[in-house]
């Protein structure tokens, strides 16, 4: 676990420090120097071209990560590597003609309301095709565990760019339309970026030719497509259909409460990056005990850590709303729906990478996509009736089904789960601290309330974990930072 330990505890900085330009704009910049509707179109705009570059990219970004290792010789690779940047730009022109043929169907489409979308449709598609390539230079990275600049791309890059964006149109040297236009100009730069940072890593000698086992890698990848599709339609289509029956405005007032609870996503990002290689060489290895080591440390890790977030956000959030516009306010319930979704993923541990490196990857799409077209069905049902209420219900009652369902096939086929004893205690005790610290506030501004509670809460939390020695890993980390001071 040393390798994962150091990355990790990198890549969790890097990912937080995003996370935290991410919020500024979020909750403080795009408030207020954008009206709701511009807002509104941004987080549209993203969340549709989140939807698409699955596509586009094929799932060769996790064939990758999969075959790499379990070729011997270099021609092979640079066979396989050679796959995975010509193979993605040929399934992006089919889908950019598609797109160019339909364009007027597109724009009748987004022809009710304000209009304000359709003269930035294309956009989406450009914004898809600069992540697709994006997301294969970053795994280009991750197979010599090398993450942590990709990391920083991925979460604090293009969040600094646009608060920088942000601030321009405060000042109007920018006006709001031009900014639209330059959040592609800082996905298309994030991706040259990373492309210059992967091939000095590695330049392949490049060829046409597949690798052994083309067959293989083909249907995997077109699977793995599939799987990306459906984790992309769970995460982001509840927007997209928010703008379709909602105004849309109402984009923006829920995306604050999805960015707010996807904080608690950031451990579980930031240890995937290295586990997903990791577990895919322990498969290829047939390494039994090796991965049932790695499913446990990392589900209890990050139930820990992502524990502590989940306790912060659900006992601050009232404070925390007091601070942006009213126009932006949102239910409680929501918040907490969206949380729950995030810490139960986070209890998953590596389980996402045991599935799609293992050949048990086809049922899980299966199922999948018709969890996909359940949460499609039930935005339909509950936007409608519920508003913002019905989105996030079909959210968390979508993902709740999948990580069950995929917690099961790993149990079935491995006959291995991460949860232990101290699962369970870990669990209990972010309930009693939900409770117990839900309806308890200083009587002061909120920001100052907020800092202090969050404090009081962390210190408490993490002397319980300490003391009750839940993890071996983090009581580790704690000892060596005590002794370094």
């Amino acid at each position: 676990m040393g390798v994962v330990v150091n990355q990790s505890a990198k890549n969790l900085f890097t990912t937080y420090l995003g996370f935290g330009i991410g919020a500024i704009n979020t909750l403080f910049l795009y408030t207020n120097f954008l009206t709701p509707e511009y807002y509104g179109l941004v987080g549209f705009l993203l969340s549709a071209a989140n939807l698409i570059w699955p596509l586009m990219a094929f799932g060769v970004h996790n064939t990758l990560v999969k075959f790499y290792s379990s070729y011997d010789s270099q021609a092979e690779k640079d066979k396989l590597l050679s796959v995975i940047l010509w193979l993605p730009l040929g399934i992006s022109l089919i889908l950019g003609l598609l797109g160019y043929f339909s364009y007027g169907l597109l724009l009748d489409y987004f022809s009710d309301g304000k209009g304000l979308v359709k003269p930035y449709i294309w956009l989406i598609f450009v914004i898809a095709l600069a992540t697709s390539y994006f997301e294969i230079f970053f795994s280009w990275a991750k197979i010599h565990y090398k993450s942590v600049f990709g990391n920083f791309m991925k979460e604090v890059f293009h969040r600094t760019c646009i608060s920088l964006l942000l601030v321009a149109v405060y000042f109007d040297y920018l006006s709001v339309e031009n900014f639209v236009y330059a959040i592609g100009l800082v996905f298309i730069l994030r991706l040259l970026i990373m492309k210059v940072y992967a091939f000095r890593l590695y330049f392949p000698k490049l060829s046409f030719a597949f690798p052994r086992n083309r067959s293989f890698i083909l249907k995997y990848s077109a699977l793995i497509l599939i799987a990306g599709s459906v984790a992309m339609v769970l995460l982001d289509l509840d927007k997209v259909m928010i703008e379709r029956f909602l105004p849309i405005e109402m984009v923006a007032v829920y995306g604050i409460a999805v960015y707010i609870s996807s904080v608690i996503a950031v451990p579980s990002r930031a240890m995937h990056q290295i586990t997903y290689p990791m577990t895919a060489t322990l498969l290829n290895k047939k390494d039994k005990k090796g991965l049932l080591e790695l499913y446990k440390k990392s589900s209890l890790n990050l139930l820990i850590i992502s524990g502590l977030i989940f306790l912060l956000i659900i006992t601050n959030v009232s404070q925390l709303y007091e601070l942006i516009p009213d126009e932006y306010q949102i239910s409680f319930s929501i918040v907490i729906l969206i949380s729950c979704v995030k810490l139960y993923d986070n209890l998953l541990g590596n389980n996402n990478s045991i599935l799609f490196n293992s050949d048990y990857y086809r049922l899980v799409l299966a199922i999948g996509v018709f969890l996909a077209a359940l949460a499609f069905v039930l935005n339909i049902l509950l936007i409608p009736r519920l508003g913002l209420l019905g989105a996030a219900l079909a959210t968390f009652l979508a993902f709740a089904s999948y990580n069950t369902v995929k917690l099961f096939i790993v149990k079935t086929k491995f006959n291995i789960q991460p949860f232990t004893k101290q699962t369970f205690y870990g669990l209990l005790l972010i309930l009693l601290f939900s409770f117990g610290f839900y309806y308890w506030d200083f009587p002061w501004h909120p920001v100052i309330n907020i800092i202090l509670k969050s404090g009081v809460i962390a210190v408490l939390y993490v002397l319980v974990i300490y003391f009750l020695k839940l993890s071996p890993d983090i009581n580790s980390i704690i000892d060596k930072t005590l002794k370094r001071k």
